[in-house]
């Protein structure tokens, strides 16, 4: 079923996950602690803040340009965003620490708050007064650092099961809910051109993310990539490739490059995210639904990955700023302001309550709301040692797709996470 648009939307454009550069945590430490000793080094205007960001498609500025006009008259200031793509949110931050000039409000990649909160750049958010009441679990790690609350999301995303509806009922068959009935169905779709699913194994941060379902429903772990259960998850992978189910160029595509093969009818099924959904809706005769990702066996709990960004303070020595910020950040990512990021964005409010509205409204979306449940972060186990453990098992799938043993190619992996190169 096509989800249809809230009213008077604009459509987003189709976000492409960016390569962040790795920046060494030295230099981070170094930078932002100088910037926390030595205060706002940058005269400023007491009424006015900013707010840094990575919403420089033309649709994201304009809703978070609302929100931030929103959110200024509501706490009497005036709230301005600064965009920059989102591989550059980091450096830029570095930079203007560097040069004592720090936003009062950085939206990180939550993958990479961690990194600027071990360097000592981050305010605890509790200690300014946000409240992570009606925020699951997940979700409160989502923004956390070793058990401080230093990120708020407004929305979370995740991934799930994108079908064609057409194709499944054509063909008799049921949505799949365990990797042998997916395996199986995914068999059975295989036909000329198109294959029974498609899911992103590239060398880049959307393999890995597409990878987590898999290894973590397994029993995999990131602290230790070397074991049976994470090795697992990937031959299950292979399978899919030699059944000729899965194209061999996964080991090369984005997931927007998923996306582009199923809406081509290239593939009945695939794995991706709601980011996609304003693309999907383009192609009118396209009749797709969505499940939860199946789970090695029928019972167990299909836990994906949180995506998305989270609302940050960063330390700049001025503590009557830092309370203002935090009530910038306690707005932003309000009840109201999350139904309404979400009704654009496609993405899964963060607040429970908040997230039973958005689902009233798009039921047809219901099983990302099942999905984001049980999904966690991807840094809540390893923290700011995620990018390490990401580029090894994004050298890992290259090797084992493409003709390497699971066992051995994560036995290396291991070693590259465990070293930091």
């Amino acid at each position: 079923m096509t989800a249809a648009p809230p009213p008077d939307v604009p459509r987003a454009r189709r976000r492409r996950t960016g390569r962040r550069a790795k920046v060494p945590f030295t230099v981070v430490s170094a930078l932002v602690a100088g910037a926390a000793l030595a205060g706002c080094g940058q005269q400023r205007d007491d009424d006015v803040f900013t707010v840094l960001n990575s919403s420089t498609d033309d649709s994201y500025h304009g809703w978070d340009a609302a929100t931030l006009a929103r959110c200024g008259k509501q706490l009497g200031i005036t709230v301005e965003q600064q965009s920059v793509p989102a591989a550059q949110v980091m450096t830029k931050s570095l930079r203007m620490a560097s040069s004592k000039s720090l936003p009062d409000v950085i939206q990180f990649d939550a993958s990479e708050m961690p990194t600027f909160a071990e360097a000592g750049g981050l305010v605890d958010l509790r200690t300014l007064g946000l409240s992570t009441e009606n925020v699951p679990r997940g979700i409160v790690d989502f923004g956390s650092y070793k058990g401080t609350y230093y990120g708020a999301a407004r929305t979370v995303n995740t991934l799930a099961l994108f079908y064609n509806k057409g194709i499944l009922d054509e063909a008799g068959l049921h949505v799949p809910t365990t990797w042998a009935e997916m395996r199986e169905s995914a068999k059975q779709l295989t036909r000329g051109k198109r294959y029974g699913i498609a899911l992103s194994a590239g060398g880049a941060e959307d393999g890995v993310f597409q990878f987590t379902p898999f290894m973590w429903s397994n029993g995999g772990d990131e602290r230790d990539l070397a074991t049976r259960n994470v090795a697992g998850a990937l031959d299950y992978w292979k399978s899919l490739i030699d059944d000729g189910s899965l194209s061999k160029s996964t080991v090369n595509w984005t997931q927007a490059d998923v996306n582009d093969q199923f809406m081509a009818g290239n593939a009945a099924m695939m794995i991706n995210g709601p980011w996609q959904v304003e693309t999907l809706n383009t192609k009118k005769d396209l009749h797709w639904e969505i499940a939860q990702i199946p789970v090695p066996e029928a019972g167990d709990d299909s836990v994906g990955p949180l995506g998305g960004t989270v609302l940050t303070v960063p330390r700049t020595g001025d503590t009557a700023r830092e309370k203002t910020a935090a009530k910038i950040v306690g707005c932003m990512s309000s009840e109201r302001e999350q139904i309404s990021y979400a009704r654009n964005s496609w993405m899964v409010p963060a607040n429970e309550k908040a997230a039973a509205t958005w689902r009233k409204e798009v039921p047809e979306l219901g099983a990302l709301a099942d999905q984001v449940a049980t999904a966690r972060s991807r840094t809540t186990k390893v923290g700011d040692r995620w990018p390490s453990v990401s580029l090894a098992l994004q050298s890992a799938f290259q090797s084992a797709l493409t003709g390497q043993r699971s066992e051995a190619a994560l036995k290396k992996a291991q070693q590259r996470a465990t070293s930091g190169n």
